[in-house]
């Protein structure tokens, strides 16, 4: 059954006037918010929260249960969510979202040829990401025979806080928009070494802006080390990070830098004017 149509929607040409007076960005006239609304509902699903219910979607999303259930039984028709009884859950038809990006991103393009040369000449697993928002989430990867962790695949969210590319990218924010973050947050220890003291985690973010790479000692998985540098675009804006990781076990710190900062360093110079 088709879907009513806004009677005010129409494919007008870009007006500078839909654009907000504060340049905060579009009219909040002009932004759809069902949409907004329906890709709330599906990001509420997660591995801590696989399966829900109405009313704990609308917990997780702020909407009513009425509008909620309303959202539900619309991606159920679409086919993105499917129900058990009560219960809630999506689909594999949500991967197509995420591969519609993998497939048409030029990022991830771009980077994940000089991502395998990296792992393949070092002989050592590799990962590129994005920023989102408390999230780095991986575009690429390349794991030289390595089976190490399952963060490294394209399309996997990992605390930021925590991270080589995570941190890598939160030094390369605003110092205003870095204080938002991390006043906006709770931090979870995923190990017995992962730093959540918010001002201890400033002191780390502000060396890596210094030194230019970030280092983590299993703070994200007990075994695993890494190391990241940002890359950056021909303007010098940070647009991704990139990383090596190790097990601890093989590889020092300082063995670490040794072996995988002057290669990373050779990545981000050469896919500069690239980006």
């Amino acid at each position: 059954m088709p879907f009513a149509t806004d009677p005010d929607e129409s494919d007008h040409a870009f007006d500078p006037q839909d654009i907000d007076a504060s340049g905060a960005g579009p009219l909040k006239r002009d932004l759809v918010a069902g949409l907004e609304k329906g890709l709330s509902v599906i990001t509420a699903f997660d591995q801590e929260r696989p399966r829900l219910t109405i009313s704990e979607v609308a917990t997780h999303t702020g909407l009513t249960r009425a509008a909620a259930r309303r959202y539900l039984l619309t991606l159920s028709h679409l086919g993105f969510v499917t129900q058990d009884r009560k219960m809630f859950s999506l689909t594999p038809k949500v991967l197509r979202l995420g591969q519609s990006y993998m497939n048409s991103a030029r990022l991830p393009r771009i980077i994940e040829p000089e991502l395998f040369k990296l792992a393949q000449s070092v002989k050592e697993a590799s990962a590129a990401g994005v920023l989102d928002g408390e999230h780095a989430i991986c575009i690429a990867a390349s794991n030289a025979g390595r089976t190490l962790s399952s963060a490294l695949q394209p399309g996997i969210r990992v605390p930021a806080h925590c991270t080589g590319i995570g941190r890598v990218l939160l030094a390369a924010l605003h110092p205003g928009d870095l204080d938002d973050w991390l006043a906006a947050r709770v931090f979870k220890a995923e190990t017995m070494h992962t730093i959540v003291d918010p001002a201890r985690l400033r002191r780390e973010i502000e060396l890596v802006r210094e030194r230019g790479y970030a280092l983590i000692d299993q703070e994200l998985e007990n075994g695993l080390r890494s190391i990241a540098v940002p890359l950056k675009n021909y303007r010098g804006e940070t647009v991704a990070a990139i990383n090596l990781v190790v097990q601890n076990a093989r590889l020092s710190l300082e063995q670490l830098i040794e072996l995988g900062l002057g290669p990373l360093l050779n990545v981000q110079a050469h896919l500069r004017m690239l980006l």
